[in-house]
């Protein structure tokens, strides 16, 4: 800053920079929680739609504060996440340059919002994406999802689930549903890649991930709003 005569408090929060419109229009998670073996296999994320906003009033408790033991209205914003569904994992093995997908295995039945994902224009295509690969549950191909398993549980460092969210539950008119990895924590790597294999093709809700009053960070998107407020 250049400088002038009058201090002053800066304008707009820096927690918004850079102001420019967002690239994806689902967050990514750059970094999942630290994997305990300890600790039972459980999800690390979800994914919601933002429903709107209103205000709460709450007691604040923080010693040392003007408001300590105080009532305080502050805003919140209301997320609607229906429960999502599994229809993959993928099996990721540790280089010098990072993790690797070593095996993806999908589902046998995908549903018409998940796979409207993987077209430009669903209703001028064939909508075969996923035919063949459904095939491989048969039991002629029943063998090389058996070994693809089992290969991810001898070689891979790190499993994750891919699920797609349930978008016709939501009142937008979006039909295309949003997909995304959400990494497995917790047991053995066997363990992991049985808890996903059980989990295919059903539903997660979001209290088998997150529960009552937990702290977690939250990874919004943009509508992009120009320089307004800088």
């Amino acid at each position: 800053m250049s400088h002038r005569k009058f201090e002053a408090p800066r304008h707009g929060s820096l927690g918004f920079l850079p102001r420019k419109r967002a690239r994806r229009h689902r967050g990514k998670v750059k970094s999942f929680p630290r994997d305990d073996v300890a600790q039972p296999c459980h999800l690390t994320a979800f994914a919601g739609y933002k429903a709107g906003m209103t205000h709460i009033v709450r007691e604040v408790n923080k010693p040392g504060s003007r408001n300590h033991k105080k009532e305080v209205c502050e805003a919140v914003t209301i997320i609607e996440t229906p429960p999502m569904i599994a229809v993959g994992c993928v099996g990721y093995i540790e280089t010098p340059r990072g993790l690797r997908a070593l095996k993806t295995i999908w589902a046998e039945h995908l549903s018409d919002d998940c796979r409207r994902r993987f077209y430009k224009n669903w209703c001028k295509s064939k909508q075969k994406a996923f035919s063949k690969a459904s095939q491989r549950w048969t039991s002629e191909g029943k063998a090389s999802i058996d070994s693809d398993f089992a290969k991810m549980k001898k070689y891979c460092k790190c499993i994750r689930l891919i699920a797609h969210t349930q978008i016709k539950l939501v009142p937008i008119a979006q039909k295309k549903a949003h997909l995304m990895e959400i990494q497995i924590n917790g047991g053995s790597i066997a363990d992991k890649v049985d808890f996903v294999r059980e989990r295919l093709e059903k539903q997660l809700p979001i209290n088998k991930v997150f529960g009552q009053d937990e702290m977690i960070d939250v990874i919004g998107v943009t509508r992009g709003k120009g320089f307004k407020g800088v």
